[in-house]
């Protein structure tokens, strides 16, 4: 393979490190550090630390292809040599067993345009910093380091030096300010700030005093921000150079380029690259205006990701590897190896299954449930492809809608007799033994998963006993009785109820719904069950029209110490599962729509703010924590079901794939697991 070589005179140069032996470099890899002493954070290093652990000089290669994939970008330059686009401070990164070749498509399947695409987007995505494989340690990634002050009020990032956009433009710290200020606080982009960038409701300020420096100032302590950056699809950065020019704030010509490109305004143009949402998979302007995509200066928003897409439709995208991506292996091979990606959309499982049973994917683990697992399993020799069986974070989980527009159901739906009725009348037992083979653990949900030490036990099993009897005792409390005769219970004034189950497959297995259904058909409910597409479901829930919401739900401490979604009403993001929509109108319209909620949440959002601020496993912290849990559960506003496992696969063919701790979206599916670092062999 023809590689470009750079001089190892001129990349000590390049990057200032400290003068070592012209020596060649040890490639090493997790499987084999050939007495190679680690770095300061695990299986990476930055230059200067490996150079001098492994007493040589790393010369640097690129993909041969590079210019010829940089062609298909649009908007791209043509390519200047690898010493102009790797950064002077790249991330080196030791593969798990093996030094890659470059070349190949990773071909993978999702649900629909932004349904199910998280699992793909983590293989490529990056953020300011990373959890390790370990699940425990945060370590750098697009930020070479990171310090806070004393009491948690100041964390400052620092940037690598000659990073770069994927079009070639310098990475710098206005793009991290830009993005605060101008976009995540930006109501004409999205519409409420997300809580992850503010501290207990009030706003942070951003300081840029070079380059490479970026302060983010709290007007509170936070400990759990860098947790945030670590593991969310939000990326505290965006392209400065690109998007301001659109930004009728920034911009006096913004409009008017607009208008000349075929949109309304600048804000359009905006929308058409960002989404309006924090979302970093939105659908690109080439499918949401494709008769004006040409228009604009490029197809894409430039990326810092390992690969960028060049095609966008109805059906699927395609992407190429990012010419200036910003980490090296450690034989100096710039990443990624994999020089394509193809995704295409299919929402029905069975075909899914198929394809993976075909072996025409190389990995899967977004929206694969335990119950495919049997077939998946006994196919894998035949299909070349490997399976795992690994924990859930969250699990399968029910919301009455609290706020339903029908008044009668809204009234029986917001007491927590019923809501206590219909979680007791589950049998959670069963549930785990004919959807999940008895590999599961029945619980109730308690908002932290897995259980914190400050969590009291009874907690999780709290209302989640099968006690039909007790069930229907309730239900006769809160005056449902069946007044027609035909075995299900009506509303107490009298109308007829059937719960309406809208459920897809991405967010719960469907043997779960329709056991559930037996289950509180059992004590006089009616329901009735339809599978939807994951838009279709979150569609209906954002306009307030589900009886029950129905999705995975839970996060770890760690989550949660940095994001309060959980805990403040709608309960989640757009994504997952919510309830009392009507309330959240309420808390953001600050009292003048939507409806009160009860004191039991206000004070659920009182303490989450006050939990955030404080360092975990103090006597403070775990009281406060304890009592989230308490008034959680003791309401039942949300019903749990069983934690059990979930399924990932990978081809044979895709290497560097390791041992995954977790099946989770929580920690942000593939991210702990460096995709980029992955190759095909074929």
């Amino acid at each position: 393979m023809k590689r470009l070589m750079l001089a190892s005179v001129a990349m000590l140069a390049l990057t200032a490190a400290p003068q070592v032996q012209a020596a060649a470099c040890p490639a090493i890899t997790v499987s084999n550090p050939m007495n190679v002493a680690g770095g300061a954070f695990p299986q990476q290093y930055e230059l200067a630390e490996f150079q001098s652990a492994a007493n040589c000089t790393l010369t640097f290669q690129g993909n041969p292809d590079a210019a010829k994939l940089n062609g298909r970008i649009r908007g791209n330059s043509k390519l200047p040599s690898l010493a102009e686009r790797i950064p002077e401070e790249p991330l080196v990164v030791a593969p798990y067993t093996s030094i890659g070749k470059y070349g190949g498509i990773f071909d993978v399947i999702s649900n629909a345009p932004e349904a199910g695409t998280a699992g793909f987007l983590s293989v490529r995505h990056v953020n300011l910093v990373r959890y390790s494989d370990d699940l425990q340690t945060i370590v750098p990634m697009v930020a070479k380091s990171w310090k806070w002050n004393d009491d948690f009020t100041q964390l400052t990032f620092q940037l690598r030096k000659g990073h770069k956009w994927s079009d070639g433009a310098p990475f710098t710290s206005a793009d991290v300010k830009y993005w605060y200020d101008n976009l995540a606080l930006n109501p004409d982009v999205i519409a409420k700030p997300k809580d992850y960038v503010l501290v207990a409701g009030e706003r942070m300020t951003v300081e840029t005093p070079d380059a490479q420096t970026v302060i983010f100032n709290l007007p509170a302590p936070k400990p759990g921000l860098l947790a945030h950056f670590a593991s969310s699809f939000a990326q505290g950065f965006q392209p400065k150079h690109f998007l301001s020019k659109w930004d009728p704030k920034l911009n006096s010509k913004a409009n008017e380029m607009a208008k000349a490109a075929g949109y309304k305004d600048g804000l359009d143009v905006l929308s058409a690259y960002f989404g309006n949402s924090d979302w970093t998979d939105t659908p690109s302007p080439l499918l949401k205006t494709p008769t004006k995509a040409g228009n604009l200066p490029a197809d894409v928003v430039p990326t810092l990701e390992s690969h960028i897409y060049v095609t966008d439709t109805p059906n699927g995208r395609h992407l190429v590897a990012n010419p200036y991506f910003f980490m090296v292996d450690t034989a100096g091979n710039q990443l990624p190896y994999i020089s394509e990606q193809d995704e295409i959309y299919i929402n029905e499982n069975e075909v899914r299954i198929l394809k993976l049973i075909n072996g025409e994917v190389d990995f899967k683990s977004q929206s694969l449930q335990l119950a495919s697992s049997p077939v998946l399993l006994d196919k894998q020799e035949a299909g070349k492809y490997r399976i795992q069986i690994k924990p859930e974070i969250s699990a399968p989980t029910f919301a009455f809608n609290v706020t339903s527009k029908n008044l009668e159901k809204r009234k029986v739906f917001g007491d927590v007799r019923f809501r206590q009725a219909m979680s007791i009348a589950m049998n959670r037992e069963e549930i785990n033994e004919v959807a999940f083979f008895g590999l599961g653990k029945p619980q109730q949900y308690i908002g932290f998963s897995p259980a914190p030490n400050f969590v009291d036990p009874k907690w999780s099993t709290y209302m989640a006993e099968y006690a039909p009897d007790k069930a229907k005792a309730l239900l006769d409390q809160v005056g449902m009785k069946d007044i027609d005769g035909d075995g299900f219970r009506e509303l107490p004034n009298g109308e007829k109820l059937v719960l309406n189950l809208q459920f897809a497959t991405q967010g719960i297995a469907g043997e779960v719904v329709e056991l559930v259904a037996q289950h509180w058909s059992a004590v006089g409910v009616q329901t009735q069950l339809k599978e939807v597409t994951p838009d279709e479901y979150r569609s209906s829930q954002s306009s307030n029209d589900l009886d029950v919401g129905m999705w995975r739900k839970g996060q770890p401490l760690a989550i949660v110490m940095g994001s309060n979604a959980l805990w403040v009403p709608p309960f989640d993001t757009y994504f997952f599962l919510r309830t009392g929509m009507l309330w959240a109108e309420w808390v953001d319209s600050k009292g003048a729509a939507g409806v009160e909620p009860p004191e039991y949440v206000k004070q659920l959002m009182k303490d989450i703010n006050a939990f955030q601020s404080i360092p975990n496993g103090t006597p403070e912290s775990d009281a406060l924590g304890a009592k989230l849990v308490e008034t959680m559960v003791s309401n039942t506003l949300f019903i749990g079901t069983v934690q059990a496992p979930g399924v990932i696969y990978n081809r044979t063919a895709l290497k560097n794939v390791t041992e995954f701790k977790t099946h989770s979206y929580e920690y942000y599916w593939a991210l702990p697991y460096r995709g980029p670092q992955w190759w095909l062999d074929e």
